[in-house]
């Protein structure tokens, strides 16, 4: 199956974990780094996610927790992974479903991120190791100055937004403007 990729802005935006173990603990990191409004909804919490600042209902997953939700996580056991993918599904709503690729609708790879670039890998909730290995290998060839880089990118593109550059012209100026980084 190919997978469209995307990423998305989740600031201010509502997002539900329904699970509290360390699994889930395990996502919360980026969610906040994205500046979601999280929700977590399991009867036990883990000591990690109770520290994360979390809104926390202590209690088990009700359909109704997805009111609002733009997007979910379900890190919980397969048969309430089942119960949310199916509300969410009901609702059009994407279900990252944590290791359980048949309740999933959205899937997290590995991702670099490094002086404003993200690169994420996926293998389509099939392998998810190989996509670390990939994630640890792609970070290792990036350039150390990589902000050299995207510093030299975006004062690029706001000259060429001003004088309007056609598209096909911008990559090779960008090319040609690297490699003059490098004496």
């Amino acid at each position: 199956m190919d997978l469209f990729p995307v990423f998305l802005k989740l600031a201010g935006r509502s997002v539900v974990v329904v699970g509290a173990g360390p699994v889930a603990a395990s996502k919360l990191e980026a969610l906040l780094k994205a500046d979601a409004d999280v929700t977590v909804v399991a009867p036990e919490v883990h000591p990690a996610i109770r520290a994360a600042g979390v809104r926390i209902e202590t209690r088990a997953f009700q359909p109704s927790d997805l009111d609002g939700a733009w997007l979910v996580v379900a890190a919980a056991t397969a048969e309430i992974n089942a119960d949310v993918a199916r509300e969410a599904e009901r609702r059009h709503l994407f279900v990252n479903a944590v290791d359980d690729p048949a309740n999933a609708s959205a899937y997290l790879g590995g991702v670099v991120r490094r002086a404003g670039v993200t690169i994420a890998i996926s293998t389509s909730g099939d392998a998810p190791a190989l996509a670390g290995v990939l994630r640890e290998g792609i970070d290792a060839v990036l350039p150390e100055d990589l902000e050299r880089w995207t510093a030299s990118a975006r004062a690029m593109r706001a000259r060429w937004k001003t004088e309007g550059v056609p598209m096909a012209e911008r990559r090779p100026q960008l090319i040609e403007a690297l490699k003059e980084l490098y004496p």
